[in-house]
Order: structure tokens, then C-alpha cells, then sequence
């Protein structure tokens, strides 16, 4: 027991050791320091250097007519913006700037004016999950895919250039952050979430989170590597997903912060049917789904003078009457969810969503209460409740598992009882199958195939799972392709 208090305990080293290096980036671990810390290298400029870029940002503003926003390839805006700032360098020979230091002031302007400053860098690091810059004159801290919560070697140094950030994301996305606004929840164009406090909101001083999203989006591949799922599992969730092709499950996702529901959600997805037409609602757009026939809705909050407010029931609502085979809302908190269990007892198969909650028992309690408030008899149109919890293992540090899934039978207005399907041995880390769902019997019905035959189909599929694990074929385009290529053939 001793030894497994030992474990959670933080790691202390006596000397320097660097526990990872890629690209610019050096993790290292100090002595007396039990929070690794993130290092990348930090040009600060002089005084003088420092006015030469306030004087090219200030010429390039009243020259360069076109806007970031305007350009949605973020390669490109840089490139446009490096050119102009280029020809201003060289046609104001009395700013004299070097030569060679020329390209030391384009990328500095250009980083100031289109990027994020002195976090740039860090937004361009997929291997981060998280940036949280908490007030002045203390570390920034990330959030590592790998390595999880660290110290950076980046601050800033005064409250206004926090708050300075936070208004240029801001007005990217047309809103401002002030006294009457201390509150912004945004998306960047590279779909990162962007939630910025400031006072009166923020006592302690203002302070921004973004949240990053892999470019190179999770498949089931990942999960099972990760150890997130194994391969019964993850035929299974597929085969709730794809219905066969026949009669897919309504499913909640469900979890605390940070939980890995988005992921999860966003691999479900990737089994949609090539010929289905998919609409997602979000309040802010985070889902990243390889999907032909895909149709994004995102709410919208008031607008400067207090209107032009667009609800997520408004939008779920509306998507009701876009004729959609699939309804994906990436978050139920509120009202939406009457809609969506709505259009799930009129027939909608396959709707997909997330909630927080931390248990299957939980998501019940959530929704059949206010502000969602669905009644007990439409909740049994709901076939799926699967849970996802972060958890901190005593030897693998921080991992994300799939804890149970369980069944809403159709008789769970009157026995308020679901079927446990799967669930999680803490012991063996594993998860251990409880039953076979009322679902499969039905998928039966729709299909015409028996029981025995179903379960053939999913043994196929574990197998096909194990040979794309073997071959890490994890990137999406390559899954996709292997995936059509397997359901084909499947019931040969």
C-alpha cells in the first residue's frame, strides 16, 4: 500500500533531467521542482527593438487593407502579411533596420499582428491539449497530450497585454471583451475553444484557456492503443454507431471536464455511413468529423446591442427540419434537449450528443431535471448512455477509459432500471462484459440476419480492428478507405 502511495506522489529529482525534446521544445524536470517545465526559446526584444515593431505594426495597420479574419488559410495569412511587411521594411529606409535582422522584425510583426504573440509557438504545437495563461508576472502553464500539466519558461508581463490578447481574439470573431462583456467564449480558425475572463469577472486579473484540437483527429486505432477501449468493445461501439447500415442506437456520451467525450463523439461519427447526411449542433464548433454530407450549426450568442442571439434549442430545433439522418449535438446542457429526445422519439435514429455527468445513473438524473427537464417516457427512445472518465493511475499517470456502458431498455419507464453492457474492472484495468443488449434483437429485426450471424459480424469486425492496429493504420483517410473496403464484404 506504502508503495502505491508512493507512486501518486509527484516525482522530485536531485539534478536536471530532460524528459522529452521535439522541435524547438526542451520538458525538463528541475531539481526541488515537482511540476516539469516547458521550454521553448524566448527572444526578447530591447527597448529599441520594441518601438521599431510598434512602428511597423502602426504603418502596416494604415497600409494593409485586408484583414486577418478575411484570410482563412493560416498559412497564407502569414504569408501575405510576411510580404507586406517586407515591402514596408523596404521602402522606409529610415526605420534602419539591418539586413540582417530583417527577417527578426517580419516575424515578429507578423506574429503580433496575425498570430497570438508571445504564446504563438504553443498554439502551433499539436502536442498540446490546453494553454492556460492565468495573470501577470506568472508562468504560463500547458496542458500535454503526453506529459500532462506543465510550467512554461513564457509570462506575460503586465494585466493589459492579457487583456490586449484577449480583445484581438476578440474582434477576430467579431466581439469584444470590456467591463459590460468580462466573459468571452469563442473559436479560433483552426477550431481551438477560446474562453477569456477579465475583471469584474476575473478578480485575481484577466486570464485566458484555449483548448486545442489534434489537426490529425483520433480513430478507434488511437483508442484502443491507448487502451481507452479494447477490441470487443470497440466492434461494439460500432456497431451501435452504424446500425449495420439498418438501425443505428441514439447514444449519449458522458463525463467530467476534460474527459475525452469530444474524442470519443468524433470517433463514433467517423462509422457514419458515407450516404447518410449529417447535422451537428455545437455552441462552439469543436467536432472534427471525416464525414461527405456534413451540415455545421453553431450557436451564437447576443450581438453588441443585445440581439441576434442563436440558441442550441433554436438550431436543434431547426435541424429537425433539414431532413437528417444523423443529429449530432456536441454538448446537451439545456433546453436543446427536449428537442433532440423529440426528435429521437419521432423516429430519429442514430443521434449522437454529450453531457457532463459521471455516471450512467447520473445522465438521468441531468436530464429528466431542469434546465433540460425531458420526461421519463421519452427517455427510453434513447438506447445508449457510454461513460468516459479521466482517471489517475497509480503507474500510468493520467489515462482516459471508457467506464461502463449501459442499455436504456424499452421497459425503463416502468423497472427505472438500465442494463449494465460493459464496465470497467478497476483491479485488472480492463473492461468486463455484463450482458447482451434488448438492442441487438431489434438490430435482428431490421437486418434479417440471427443472432449467431451478428455475432460473427462482430468478431469480424474485432479482427479487422486487431489488423489495422497490427498495421497502424491510424491516420483518418487510410481508416476510412479500410473501413469501406471491410463493410462491402461484410456480410459475404
Amino acid at each position: 500500500m506504502v508503495d502505491i502511495f508512493k507512486k501518486l506522489l509527484p516525482e522530485v529529482v536531485k539534478k536536471e533531467k530532460i524528459i522529452d525534446k521535439y522541435d524547438d521544445v526542451v520538458i525538463k524536470l528541475y531539481p526541488g521542482e515537482t511540476l516539469p517545465k516547458y521550454e521553448i526559446p524566448v527572444i526578447k526584444p530591447s527597448q529599441e527593438e520594441r518601438d521599431i515593431i510598434s512602428a511597423l505594426k502602426e504603418i502596416a495597420t494604415r497600409i494593409i487593407t485586408i484583414q486577418p479574419y478575411q484570410i482563412r488559410d493560416e498559412l497564407q495569412k502569414r504569408t501575405v502579411y510576411a510580404q507586406k511587411i517586407k515591402e514596408i521594411i523596404d521602402s522606409t529606409p529610415e526605420l534602419k533596420i539591418p539586413k540582417a535582422r530583417k527577417q527578426f522584425y517580419i516575424d515578429a510583426v507578423v506574429s503580433e499582428m496575425v498570430g497570438y504573440g508571445i504564446i504563438d509557438p504553443l498554439i502551433h504545437d499539436d502536442k498540446l491539449e490546453e494553454i492556460m495563461i492565468i495573470g501577470e508576472k506568472r508562468p504560463v502553464y500547458v496542458y500535454h497530450r503526453e506529459h500532462g500539466m506543465l510550467l512554461t519558461n513564457l509570462s506575460f508581463l503586465t494585466n493589459q497585454e492579457i487583456v490586449d490578447l484577449a480583445n484581438k481574439i476578440a474582434m477576430r470573431v467579431g466581439r469584444r471583451v470590456d467591463l459590460a462583456n468580462p466573459i468571452l467564449d469563442a473559436r479560433l480558425p483552426d477550431g481551438s475553444r477560446v474562453n477569456a475572463t477579465i475583471p469584474p469577472a476575473a478578480v485575481g486579473g484577466a486570464t485566458i484557456t484555449i483548448r486545442k484540437f489534434r489537426k490529425d483527429p483520433f480513430t478507434i486505432v488511437d483508442l484502443i492503443e491507448n487502451k481507452t477501449i479494447n477490441f470487443e468493445v470497440g466492434a461494439f461501439i460500432w456497431t451501435l454507431a452504424d446500425g449495420l447500415g439498418a438501425f443505428p442506437a441514439n447514444i449519449l456520451i458522458t463525463g467530467g471536464i476534460g474527459s475525452g467525450k469530444t474524442t470519443l463523439l468524433n470517433v463514433l461519427a467517423s462509422f457514419i455511413r458515407d450516404r447518410e447526411r449529417i447535422i451537428t449542433i455545437e455552441d462552439t464548433a469543436e467536432l472534427n468529423l471525416p464525414l461527405e454530407h456534413w451540415v455545421r450549426l453553431e450557436a451564437r450568442p447576443p450581438g453588441l446591442e443585445g440581439e441576434g442571439e442563436i440558441t442550441l434549442e433554436m438550431l436543434t430545433k431547426n435541424a429537425i427540419r433539414m431532413r437528417p439522418d444523423r443529429i449530432v449535438v456536441g454538448e446537451v446542457r439545456g433546453a436543446e434537449a427536449f428537442s433532440l429526445f423529440t426528435a429521437m422519439n419521432t423516429g430519429q435514429q442514430g443521434s449522437l450528443g454529450t453531457i457532463h455527468s459521471n455516471s450512467a445513473e447520473e445522465t438521468i438524473t441531468r436530464v429528466t431535471s431542469p434546465p433540460m427537464n425531458v420526461p421519463l417516457e421519452m427517455f427510453s427512445a434513447l438506447d445508449f448512455i457510454v461513460v468516459i472518465q479521466r482517471i489517475s493511475d497509480p503507474k500510468k499517470g493520467m489515462v482516459r477509459r471508457v467506464d461502463q456502458i449501459a442499455e436504456v431498455p424499452a421497459n425503463f419507464r416502468e423497472k427505472r432500471r438500465l442494463n449494465l453492457i460493459y464496465k470497467r474492472d478497476p483491479f485488472k484495468d480492463r473492461l468486463k462484459k455484463k450482458g447482451r443488449p434488448e438492442f441487438f434483437s431489434v438490430l435482428e429485426d431490421f437486418t434479417g440476419i440471427t443472432s449467431k450471424k451478428l455475432d460473427l459480424i462482430l468478431k469480424k469486425r474485432e479482427n479487422f480492428l486487431k489488423d489495422l492496429v497490427k498495421k497502424k493504420t491510424r491516420e483518418m483517410p487510410s481508416f476510412k478507405e479500410a473501413l469501406r473496403k471491410h463493410i462491402l464484404k461484410e456480410f459475404d
